[in-house]
């Protein structure tokens, strides 16, 4: 798993006027999955590993080759959208070695 810091959405709090927002963050799992592929590979990797690894990552996710598990939720679509807290896990998991049980 790997542990990621889910930034604030200042403008959805602000234009909202609600401090839910503040609370949770809906992100969409492809933003999710970059933010867990700059955290695993670091901040101070080349861009272009970083957009190497993403484009590689999100391929393999559309293909079917594993699924994403964010919070324990197994997700297959990197343009489903997740509610999060200021800290998430994701995982990455073959399909047949899924923690998240149908």
């Amino acid at each position: 798993m790997i542990r990621v810091r889910v930034p604030l959405d200042v403008h959805a709090v602000a234009c909202s006027g609600s401090g839910a927002f503040a609370l949770a963050t809906p992100l969409r799992v492809a933003d999710l999955i970059s933010l867990a592929v700059r955290e695993a590979i670091g901040m101070r990797a080349p861009s272009d590993k970083f957009a190497r690894s993403l484009r590689t990552t999100l391929s393999g996710l559309q293909s079917g080759r594993f699924t994403v598990v964010i919070d324990g939720r197994e997700y297959h679509d990197a343009g489903d959208v997740v509610v999060c807290g200021s800290i998430t896990y994701v995982g990455f998991y073959l399909p047949a070695r899924s923690p998240v049980h149908h």
